[in-house]
């Protein structure tokens, strides 16, 4: 009769090293950045309590400017879901299709995603270089001269030129993901598509796209969520600038935290961001869900 308390008591002690990791350093943080979001503190003094005088800030304060960051943020987040997921879409159904050099093309395709994101930075830098970018040269070369621009300098130019990178190193991740998904398709629901006529394209359409829709609800979460915390290929390229034109809230919080030594104020930026990626998971998978039942 004691077995199963014994059993299940084994369990929890097994359990137990990875909850305490878990709560601490995830649950808590979120919990410190919720008390801290309620006060005045600098990081030296003792914090004093303000209630949602922060938050009543953070959307009025034309100093702030949240609502600009977060504007960057969802066009990023467009950007990933419309053009990012199908263009790595696309590359996993091609490879899925065993092409000649399949492992080579998928190393290449993923090595992105494994380079520092610092390297990134300091490489895609250099391709904006105005005077001996590849990007200038290239329009020089067409006698396009006109065209030149300092593309991290100006702001016209600064948001577009820093989301190139960011969509860039992480096709490869969502697609190895795809790609894992469409090799779990049983290939006879492939074989018998193709024995009544279908084409490639309506076999990856018809039958290879609703199987992996699992997969899919992963890379737009991952993609969106992504997206709204953003931060390191942006505070590498550009740190927010030139004159804000590329703040997204990450920027922003550390601009507040560190240099402005308002960590209340960074608090409350932190507690939006993980509300605002857990209302867009929750309406993603509701999304999902509601296709599902079509």
């Amino acid at each position: 009769m004691r077995r199963p308390f014994s059993y299940k008591l084994n369990i929890f002690l097994f359990l137990l090293p990875a909850l305490i990791l878990f709560v601490g350093v995830l649950i808590a943080p979120i919990i410190m950045s919720g008390y801290y979001s309620l006060t005045e503190w600098n990081g030296l003094t003792t914090p004093q309590f303000i209630g949602l005088a922060n938050y009543r800030e953070l959307f009025t304060s034309k100093s702030i400017n949240i609502m600009r960051a977060l504007k960057n943020a969802m066009l990023l987040a467009l950007l990933s879901t419309c053009i990012q997921l199908p263009f790595a879409l696309w590359l996993a159904l091609r490879l899925s299709r065993k092409p000649k050099g399949e492992r080579v093309f998928l190393s290449v395709y993923f090595m992105p995603v494994l380079i520092s994101t610092v390297v990134i930075g300091q490489l895609w830098i250099k391709i904006y270089n105005p005077d001996y970018g590849v990007f200038n040269l290239l329009l020089r070369s067409l006698g396009l001269e006109s065209w030149t621009r300092v593309w991290l300098g100006d702001k016209t130019t600064a948001l577009w030129a820093a989301f190139v990178p960011i969509l860039w190193q992480y096709v490869g991740y969502h697609m190895l993901l795809m790609y894992a998904g469409i090799k779990g398709v049983p290939p006879e629901l492939n074989e018998a598509a193709m024995i009544d006529g279908c084409t490639e394209g309506q076999v990856s359409r018809y039958i290879i796209i609703p199987y992996i829709r699992p997969i899919l609800r992963v890379s737009v979460i991952f993609a969106v969520t992504g997206s709204l915390k953003s931060f390191d290929l942006i505070y590498v390229l550009t740190n927010g600038g030139p004159n804000h034109a590329t703040e997204v809230p990450s920027t922003l919080m550390i601009n507040l935290l560190f240099l402005r030594n308002r960590y209340g104020m960074g608090s409350t930026i932190a507690v939006m961001l993980i509300i605002l990626c857990f209302v867009f998971a929750l309406i993603i998978n509701m999304i999902f869900k509601e296709d599902k039942g079509r």
